[in-house]
């Protein structure tokens, strides 16, 4: 675990200093217009986009959490792998001054970037956290909603980190998940691939196991609210054995 773990945050810590997007090399995809056309991509809006600091959105999501979790002024909303800030800002707007978003991302580099779009931008309601998500530096029964777009699958403990999840929030409290799952198994080579993992696809696992550990956490009213094939071809130019394997999905769930 604590190797994968390793292998993730070197990658992201690479990209956030690069500013490249979804490509740990670099090699296929970079820079702010690749980050905005990758976003568009997975459900984010024009408004959306523009709407936070330059260098928050690195385009690494897999879908727009935000635009499900229904947030309403007031909200104490917690973002699993917080990256550079982008949802968190827009989370921000939506919960508005008497709501408070919380980040937390286990790479130094990224939440250093994050609280430097923060000041950029003069977000008064985020802050953002080291941590990691199996163990959320977040106090019991404080959060009312839970985002995270593409980060539970890059954990190799992904049962304690829905677990986690649970304990920090308040009954009746939220998940509103983007995240990738596989419809079929991946080659081996690709489950071995460090690229691939920074890209968050060796440690997807099947969409079952995956809604199933939401439901052993002790949520209720688990379901997937939307879900699509997603576009390998535009993270990696050289993995087209995973075609039709992976899916991105939606999920909601809620705190019993």
């Amino acid at each position: 675990m604590e190797k994968i773990k390793k292998i993730v945050r070197d990658g992201y810590a690479k990209a956030v200093k690069q500013a490249t997007s979804c490509c740990s090399s670099g090699s296929c995809c970079s820079g702010i217009s690749q980050a905005k056309i990758m976003s568009k991509t997975v459900g984010y809006s024009d408004a959306e986009i523009n709407a936070v600091p330059e260098g928050a959105n690195l385009g690494f999501g897999c879908g727009n959490p935000v635009a499900l979790a229904s947030l309403k002024e007031g909200d104490v909303v917690l973002d699993l792998g917080s990256g550079a800030g982008f949802d968190a800002f827009l989370a921000a707007k939506r919960v508005g001054k008497t709501g408070r978003v919380i980040g937390v991302d286990m790479t130094p580099e990224m939440i250093a970037k994050a609280k430097e779009n923060a000041k950029k931008g003069k977000y008064c309601n985020v802050e953002f956290r080291l941590g990691e998500i199996e163990k959320l530096p977040v106090e019991d029964s404080s959060i009312d909603v839970i985002i995270s777009n593409c980060v539970i699958n890059l954990s190799p403990d992904k049962e304690t980190v829905f677990n986690e999840a649970h304990r920090v929030l308040k009954p009746n409290g939220r998940l509103m998940v983007s995240d990738l799952v596989l419809a079929k198994e991946l080659p081996s080579a690709i489950k071995k691939s460090v690229e691939a993992y920074v890209g968050c696809l060796a440690g997807a696992i099947k969409k079952g196991e995956y809604l199933e550990l939401i439901n052993m956490a002790g949520f209720k009213d688990v379901k997937i609210i939307s879900e699509s094939s997603y576009p390998v071809d535009a993270m990696f130019d050289t993995l087209e054995a995973a075609q039709d394997a992976v899916v991105s999905i939606k999920v909601s769930a809620i705190k019993r």
